[in-house]
């Protein structure tokens, strides 16, 4: 079993990390090759579909930083986590979401399903 907690903490620095290449070493580091990201605005599959999905955010939302929110709960293989996308740190946060998170028997990522509790009006 993985450490869940290590687990959310890499999953944030992968949102986080701007250098592509070294963004994508953490991504196939970090998740089965064939994991799913699902959320509102996304659903993709693979390495390539995540990386994606984490670039885009990051050119719509530049210069912001991904941080842990108040709630983690975690059980078994699953995770679920708050967290916030916010200009500056102590800045209130400009997105809220809350993700879920199943991890396979090798310790990676298989699924995130997000969902999104505050967004830019």
């Amino acid at each position: 079993m993985s450490d869940l907690n290590a687990v959310v903490d890499a999953y944030l620095a992968v949102w986080n990390r701007t250098d592509a290449t070294s963004r994508r070493e953490m991504i196939e580091q970090l998740w089965a090759e064939d994991g799913t990201y699902v959320d509102p605005l996304a659903s993709v599959q693979g390495w390539s579909g995540i990386d994606h999905v984490v670039a885009g955010a990051q050119a719509q939302f530049t210069g912001m930083r991904f941080t842990r929110g108040a709630t983690y709960d975690e059980h078994h293989n699953i995770v679920r986590f708050t967290w916030e996308l916010i200009p500056t740190a102590g800045a209130e946060a400009l997105v809220v979401g809350f993700d879920v998170a199943v991890v396979n028997d090798d310790g990676r990522i298989a699924a995130v399903y997000g969902f999104l509790d505050k967004v830019p009006g």
